[in-house]
């Protein structure tokens, strides 16, 4: 056996490991420890209680590492979020999404469920990427439980085009302030 068999062996087999998902995977409670610098906008357990900021409980994983990455490469703008995101590793920004994506996304025991039926039938748009219940699919975002004022704060933010989103800036654009009134009510409240 010659040095190249050696060496070929030694790259498959580093290969093999590099893409295994025990090397990769998120560590839910070193996730959790790193959280701790995001409870004072988004809330204990990811549950915001401000219109200002979303809710990160049961919102997906990856949704959560992409938009950090966006962050961290100035895709998308917001200095506090910027800040936060600058340091943050691979592995801490795969941590820190599993462990929000752990998390459940709870109604207040005590609060009136409020459903506004007319922003039902305009989110038929919304459901074939955010999922037939708007809990998200894949790299697109829990909206079901988000804070209103932060959906219609996104929303009007793809309108007018201060957040690019690809088809979001498009399908935004054809909503009035009304329908996106509407809209964030009804998914907020589900």
């Amino acid at each position: 056996m010659n040095i190249s068999y050696y060496r070929s062996l030694i790259l498959l087999i580093t290969s093999i490991f590099s893409f295994s998902p025990l090397v990769h995977s998120a560590d839910i409670e070193a996730g959790k420890t790193r959280a701790s610098a995001c409870q004072g906008c988004h809330g204990i357990n990811g549950k915001s209680q401000s219109g200002h900021y979303p809710n990160l409980a049961g919102q997906r994983a990856l949704y959560l590492e992409n938009q950090l990455k966006a962050f961290q490469s100035g895709k998308r703008i917001n200095p506090m979020m910027q800040s936060m995101a600058a340091n943050l590793s691979k592995q801490e920004i795969k941590n820190i999404s599993a462990y929000f994506a752990s998390l459940p996304l709870e109604k207040e025991k005590n609060s009136p469920v409020v459903v506004d039926v007319i922003g039902k039938s305009k989110t038929a748009m919304c459901l074939g990427c955010h999922g037939s219940t708007a809990r998200g699919l894949s790299s697109f975002p829990r909206l079901a439980g988000q804070q209103p004022a932060y959906l219609k704060k996104q929303l009007l933010n793809f309108k007018n085009r201060t957040r690019k989103g690809g088809p979001m800036n498009s399908i935004a654009s054809s909503l009035s302030e009304q329908d996106i009134d509407e809209i964030s009510t009804y998914l907020g409240n589900l």
